[in-house]
């Protein structure tokens, strides 16, 4: 066997060690300064050697849950069917998205284990695991090491030789790549990894500062560590990032719920598919949000919305659903996106900033789609003028590591 196929697209099994590395929250800006101010040495030489780095785009919302899987699977959130981290179900029901009964497309590490290739995911966040692993997928995570029986490994933190970090920890994200490598000189027939990072850090730092080159230093380092054993390596980002507030520090929100009701819009609900259980990165506050509401008051509702600075696009459910490439069944009524700096909520009274790690800086919006596409080797093939252009996606790298290099 030398190909397999998921989700209608057909991929070469690796006849070598492949990592695709997802940095949550990984901005061009940061590799882009970095690279500029010469602090990731081992990347820059990457690149020199043939390696190759473009731009793409993320999927919309700009988020976790359903990037990671658009990456792994290869399809948009409407084929995978995960359209955010959290949403509101036809029964009503509020869910986050952590359960793999929501899934609707296999992984293509699932699709391999089905075949025989021994794959593996590693995730900083517990909320992500289950969802990556499914499907028969050796699977761990930072924020809960245990063993890896699939893999014959009972002491996972023994193997690492460190003790894993707390969830918040600036090198949480670190100790998931410290995990695929010990796994690898233990296990080196394992064909396929998948490692992604905690965003912790970006929502905490911008590029330059301390925290954020500490951060990409150590990085740096790591994947160094991946191609001196052989690695062929793929990077990308499940989102961008950029600053929620004012020059004085403060948010800049609105809070969605509280302006409609307050201009005498009946509202149902309103939904941020951002949340999730890291409120520290966010207080659920991101540029996305859903509006369920009554159809007599949507125009209304897109009335006061286009008065609110900020406020750049209004979609009814039927075109959001074909412009985002969502599951109609499990988005809002109203699609709500807003600029750079301004971020979306539901009541202000719903909403604890008190634990952030500084001021507000978060993600989901257009704004935060820009994505690195990077390759340790030169692409080849059919995809690279399109991968040249800038108008792949982070959920093509798969196709480019395994395909096009």
């Amino acid at each position: 066997m030398t190909t397999i196929v998921a989700n209608d697209r057909h991929y070469r099994v690796p006849d070598r060690p492949t990592v695709v590395l997802t940095v949550d929250g990984g901005d061009p800006d940061y590799l882009d300064d970095a690279l500029r101010r010469g602090i990731v040495p081992r990347l820059a030489g990457m690149l020199a050697e043939g390696g190759e780095y473009r731009r793409g785009a993320s999927e919309m919302p700009s988020l976790t849950n359903p990037n990671n899987l658009s990456i792994v699977t290869g399809v948009a959130p409407a084929l995978h069917g995960v359209p955010g981290n959290y949403c509101r179900l036809p029964d009503g029901t509020l869910q986050l998205f952590d359960d793999p009964a929501f899934l609707r497309a296999p992984s293509i590490h699932a699709v391999l284990a089905e075949h025989g290739v021994p794959t593996l995911m590693v995730t900083t966040k517990e909320k992500l695991r289950r969802l990556l692993g499914h499907g028969g997928v050796p699977s761990v995570s930072v924020e809960r090491v245990a063993d890896l029986p699939e893999y014959g490994i009972d002491d996972l933190a023994a193997l690492v030789g460190l003790a894993p970090p707390g969830i918040y920890d600036w090198d949480a994200s670190h100790y998931a790549m410290r995990i695929g490598l010990a796994v690898h000189r233990a296990r080196p027939e394992i064909r396929l990894f998948y490692v992604s990072l905690t965003d912790r850090v970006q929502h905490a730092a911008a590029p330059g500062d301390e925290l954020s080159d500490r951060f990409l230093t150590e990085f740096d380092t790591l994947l160094g560590e991946y191609l001196d054993a052989g690695f062929v390596v793929g990077i990308t980002a499940d989102h961008g990032m950029n600053a929620k507030h004012g020059a004085d520090g403060e948010p800049t929100v609105h809070y969605l719920t509280d302006v409609l009701e307050e201009a005498g819009v009946a509202v149902d609900e309103v939904v941020l598919p951002i949340t999730d259980p890291y409120v520290r990165h966010h207080g659920a506050l991101g540029s996305f949000a859903w509006i369920y509401l009554p159809e007599p008051e949507r125009d209304r509702a897109r009335a006061v919305l286009a008065g609110l600075p900020g406020i750049e696009e209004v979609w009814d459910r039927a075109d959001a659903a074909t412009v985002h490439e969502h599951p109609a069944d499990r988005i809002g009524d109203l699609a709500v996106s807003s600029s750079a700096h301004v971020a979306l909520g539901t009541r202000a009274r719903d909403h604890d900033l008190s634990g952030l790690h500084g001021a507000l800086r978060s993600h989901g919006g257009r704004h935060e789609q820009p994505i690195p596409l990077i390759t340790s080797r030169p692409v080849a093939g059919p995809l690279a003028r399109r991968f040249r252009s800038g108008v792949l996606r982070s959920r093509d790298l798969h196709d480019l590591v395994l395909n096009h290099l």
